[in-house]
């Protein structure tokens, strides 16, 4: 597997996909239909098959700065119960592939989830045969306080009924971890390192963040799930279905476009399939993405 990288002055991104370039978003985004989408050219080939059948990824993102190794969100995760067939007890080469990316488990120093959801805390933990113990037991593990706290007291309330099965991604994803005395519950604003810092990207979920990444006059930003797929860069508007607040999520979109668009920070995007990452570029009243 070829592994995608970006330089961002003396720090390195890497991409580590669990999967990608796999159909799906249109339930998650119910304005994106095919007759919506269409017109949007850009996209294709992409971002949307030649069919309209939209395209995402589940990837992780390390980042190398100095001597720090920091995972951005971790995936699905293997062995996990979950309803969603496609994810339910996976049984993928995830650890074998970050090992081959340069990043055996233990070099992984710190663990940042933007969120909590599903897809974000998988491989948080690992089934040992008796119990779901912590995959990077070298790392802290850094989550939002206020994302935790929602997430926890939601956890206690889910009785089974959930959609994103929050009682289940807590139990087996989260709390082992905090549990093991690895987390620290952390502020929108946090400072990671002298390069890489979290600005808040809420509406997607109440504590969620995204991370700006800045060395040598250069400057990314990992989005997290403020989007989920680059036809929102063409229709903010677009809301995902399971977003906390719709109106803030859009919001943040427009103020965080506004904020970035023709400027040279590369947009990656944590749901993007490949290429996965480009410039926000001004299109008319919208935007798009200049991935060239």
């Amino acid at each position: 597997m070829d592994f995608m990288k970006w330089t961002v002055g003396d720090v390195t991104i890497t991409k580590v996909p669990e999967l990608d370039r796999v159909p799906g978003m249109r339930g998650l985004l119910p304005d994106a239909t095919k007759e919506a989408i269409a017109p949007i050219d850009w996209l294709r080939p992409h971002f949307v098959t030649e069919e309209l059948r939209m395209l995402a990824s589940i990837h992780a993102l390390v980042v190398e700065a100095g001597e720090r190794r920091i995972m951005v969100d971790t995936c699905v995760g293997n062995d996990k119960k979950r309803a969603y067939d496609k994810w339910n007890q996976m049984d993928g080469p995830f650890l074998h592939d970050l090992e081959k990316a340069g990043y055996p488990r233990d070099s992984i120093d710190t663990v940042l989830c933007t969120h909590l959801h599903i897809d974000h805390v998988g491989w948080n933990t690992m089934w040992d045969g008796e119990k779901w113990r912590p995959t990077f037991h070298k790392a802290r593990y850094l989550m939002g306080k206020t994302e935790y706290e929602y997430w926890e007291k939601e956890a206690e309330e889910d009785d089974g009924s959930a959609m994103l099965e929050t009682g289940e991604v807590f139990g087996d994803s989260v709390r082992p971890v905090f549990e093991a005395g690895l987390v620290d519950l952390i502020e929108t604003d946090h400072v990671i390192c002298d390069e890489v810092r979290l600005i808040p990207t809420v509406g997607h979920t109440p504590g969620h963040v995204s991370v700006l990444i800045e060395s040598q006059g250069e400057t990314a930003l990992i989005t997290g799930d403020f989007m989920h797929h680059p036809c929102q860069i063409a229709r903010p508007e677009w809301a995902a279905a399971v977003d906390y607040d719709s109106k803030q999520s859009t919001q943040t979109r427009l103020d965080m476009f506004e904020r970035y668009a023709d400027t040279p920070t590369l947009i990656i995007g944590t749901h993007f399939s490949s290429p996965t990452a480009g410039r926000l570029v001004r299109d008319g009243d919208s935007y798009r993405l200049d991935v060239s």
